[in-house]
């Protein structure tokens, strides 16, 4: 099974199929814009301009799951984030990225990938407590742990790398290089 595989809703409800970005370098990031990572938005797009005409895309998905970090409808997240950071590269309609409503894609996404762990940073540091008193059993399982997860997928639709939130985005910049 690929990414390709998979159909995702547009903004405007339309079905789009993700076979669409076959060869294609992809990163797959669920978003929300009330989060402490939400400036991500802005090297993200650093990243997509860097890199879209060699054939790279960024597939965002916004996600309430967390602390209900992306209130508002599909089109408000939009406004804000393009208004806000100048994104330019695809945003889904919003979706849940864990539990029994999670969409099919990140089922898969899941299914396929382990859970690494967190930096020690202090925003690692921070959301692994976080997310521990959520889930005491957070670092056994593949669930998506917060905002801003990513997973870079190769031009054959497979998944090469799951990044946590707080990972340098000099690292997703790495995989993405050498995939291009």
């Amino acid at each position: 099974m690929s990414m390709h595989q998979f159909k995702v809703k547009a903004r405007n409800g339309s079905e789009v199929s993700l076979s669409d970005y076959k060869g294609k370098v992809v990163l797959v990031v669920n978003t929300a814009t009330g989060c402490g990572f939400t400036p991500q938005y802005q090297e993200l797009q650093a990243i997509y301009e860097e890199y879209k005409d060699r054939g790279f895309e960024i597939l965002d998905f916004p996600c309430n799951q967390f602390r209900e970090q992306a209130p508002g409808t599909d089109e408000e997240i939009h406004t804000f984030c393009v208004g806000r950071f100048g994104i330019k590269f695809p945003q889904f309609s919003k979706i849940e990225v864990n539990g029994d409503n999670a969409d099919p894609l990140y089922k898969w996404l899941r299914a396929n990938t382990v859970f690494e762990g967190f930096d020690d940073s202090p925003a690692g540091i921070r959301i692994g407590g976080i997310v521990e008193s959520i889930d005491p059993t957070w670092k056994t399982h593949s669930a998506i742990k917060w905002n801003f997860t990513k997973f870079l997928i190769d031009q054959d639709g497979n998944i090469v790398k799951r990044f946590e939130p707080m990972i340098s985005l000099d690292k997703v910049r790495e995989g993405i290089e050498a995939l291009l």
